[in-house]
Formats: C-alpha cells, structure tokens, sequence
C-alpha cells in the first residue's frame, strides 16, 4: 500500500452544506473522515493530498441516528467530520472534484 492510498483511506469525501459553505468563507474545510483517524493524521493526509498547508483541525463525531430498515430497528453508521482550517493564502476547491 502506497502513503498516498493511506491518506485517501483517512480521508473520505468532502462534505457541502450551508454550514460547511460558511465555514469555507473563513478558510476552513470540512472532510468526512476515518472514525480512528487522529487530529495529526488528519493534517498530515490533507498537507499530501491537496499540497496546502494546515492551521489546525478540529473534529467532530455524529453519533448514527436509529432509523427503520424495512420494519426493522437498525442504526445509521457514526461519522466523524474534520473541519480543517488552512493557513493564509491556502484554498482547497472541493466543489469541482478532484
């Protein structure tokens, strides 16, 4: 396995809500990370994928909400978010794709 495959594996998917969006006007991004992911691997797999450098990281864990599947009790997975915040002068564009 490659580093680079390793940082896509702590790195999911960038996430795009209103918040997120308001969150970008102040140089923050906001990613859905590995649930076992750490604040310093967070930062150290944004740094190599997208070449900017990092301010901080902040994270949050969304607990699975409890959902009917078919009748059934089931729960939603837990997801961990990252809002990572960019030094002066770094963007990541995550509307376009990678």
């Amino acid at each position: 396995m490659s580093a680079d495959a390793k940082h896509y594996d702590v790195i999911r998917k960038p996430l795009i809500t209103e918040k997120t969006t308001m969150a970008s006007e102040n140089g923050a991004v906001v990613f859905e990370v590995a649930i076992d992911a750490n604040k310093p691997m967070i930062k150290e797999a944004v740094e190599a994928v997208f070449g900017v450098k990092v301010k901080a990281v902040n994270t949050t864990i969304t607990k699975g909400k409890v959902k009917r599947f078919r009748g059934q009790l089931g729960t939603r997975k837990d997801v961990k978010k990252a809002y990572v915040t960019l030094e002066e002068g770094n963007t990541i564009d995550v509307s376009t794709g990678l």
